[in-house]
């Protein structure tokens, strides 16, 4: 299994975040620090996870972090269940947070993964999305990370900015491969309701994208990285010379992973409760949650045991996403009694979407084709509904 922790806090809010973050005149990150070190003692003693394959820390932006509590947390981790010595540890970063007196500081700690949110390398872009750095700024962060991290640091990228052209996203593309080190993950970005971006663009202040041209700036993204020598390993990521991130494939592959901090997702099997997969979320807000895992050593807000339907349809959703797509041996992990054969060989939506070259199945698995991966939302319903049919 691995682990995920959640840090909350930000120092500004971007004009496109939906995320459960937060913004406060002053973190108190002794009580911080202290919380998440007890929630994640206190999860891995009720999972009984014996080792620990790879940590998160995500957010909010944990570059904000001291390295002591990502060192501290870390000690816990390796206090309760085995941390080998190669897992991976990755730390999502923001360019106005990376000193190098800092990274080095976080390097020390035990992260030997860095992920960092360029999002974009124009001024122009980066103001818009309301980012606290600059282009100038996030490339010498870059330069920096892949000083004390070579061949372990990634950067993010945003397309489908309100305004953007096919052109300026090339140009843009071409800025990063110059850039980057041997992973790059590329998001469309979404407007989510109730961000700043979303409400200039329903007023008409910023022109929203088509679809036609969101499509084609996917393409010209993949056709530019398969080039440069990156394998597209998972819908929105891209590595090479073998810097795919073994934290992000387990989440694909649907193995259990353990959600620590406010807002965290888990998902893993209580031993001594029937072996059921159960699906966890944390408080959302930073306070309460302290104040529960000060008081019951865990801020758990809600626990769901996933039906075997329910982790058949996780498995399908997040293993399609992936090149290698889902494995006999994964799904009969899951699914002794009914093989993928028996449910998406026989006629029905899956052989049809075989047959328009979407879709593969055979002996390696279910996965979908380099056409399909581009289009996976628009598959799934039909294959959801085949699944729940069996």
């Amino acid at each position: 299994p691995t682990l995920c922790l959640q840090w909350p806090y930000c120092s500004k809010r971007c004009s496109y975040c939906n995320f459960n973050t937060y913004v406060v005149p002053a973190v108190d990150e002794a009580a911080l620090r202290a919380c998440l070190v007890r929630e994640a003692q206190t999860l891995l003693h009720l999972s009984q996870v014996h080792s620990i394959t790879s940590v998160f820390f995500g957010g909010g932006t944990p570059s904000l972090a001291s390295p002591s509590t990502i060192a501290a947390v870390l000690e816990a981790v390796a206090g309760a269940a085995h941390l080998p010595a190669g897992a991976e540890v990755t730390l999502e970063a923001n360019p106005s947070s990376t000193s190098t007196s800092r990274l080095s500081g976080f390097r020390a700690a035990g992260v030997n993964r860095l992920s960092i949110g360029v999002q974009s390398l124009d001024d122009a872009e980066l103001r818009m999305l309301g980012r606290e750095h600059t282009a100038a700024e996030a490339q010498k962060a870059v330069e920096v990370a892949r000083g004390l991290f070579p061949g372990r640091t990634s950067i993010d990228l945003l397309f489908g900015l309100p305004g953007q052209s096919r052109d300026a996203w090339a140009q843009g593309l071409e800025a990063a491969l110059r850039l980057c080190d041997d992973h790059i993950s590329l998001y469309q970005l979404t407007l989510e309701r109730g961000t700043a971006l979303a409400a200039q663009v329903r007023r008409g202040t910023l022109p929203a994208p088509s679809q036609d041209l969101l499509a084609d700036m996917y393409q010209t993204a993949r056709t530019v990285l398969m080039a440069a020598g990156f394998r597209h390993y998972e819908v929105s990521n891209f590595a090479r010379k073998g810097a795919l991130s073994t934290h992000n494939l387990s989440y694909w592959r649907a193995d259990q992973y353990i959600g620590v901090g406010p807002g965290a997702h888990g998902r893993f099997v209580l031993p001594g409760e029937g072996g059921c997969r159960e699906a966890r979320v944390q408080t959302l807000e930073p306070v309460t949650w302290m104040w529960e895992v000060q008081n019951q050593g865990h801020g758990t807000r809600s626990r769901v045991v996933l039906s075997l339907q329910e982790q058949l349809e996780e498995l399908l959703t997040l293993g399609l996403r992936t090149d290698e797509g889902i494995t006999h041996e994964r799904w009969g992990h899951f699914s002794p009694e009914l093989s993928l054969q028996a449910i998406f060989g026989e006629p029905g939506e899956a052989r049809a979407l075989q047959q328009e070259g979407w879709l593969v199945l055979d002996s390696g698995g279910l996965r979908c084709t380099w056409a399909g991966l581009a289009v996976l939302d628009s598959l799934l319903p039909d294959l959801l509904c085949q699944l729940q049919r069996v």
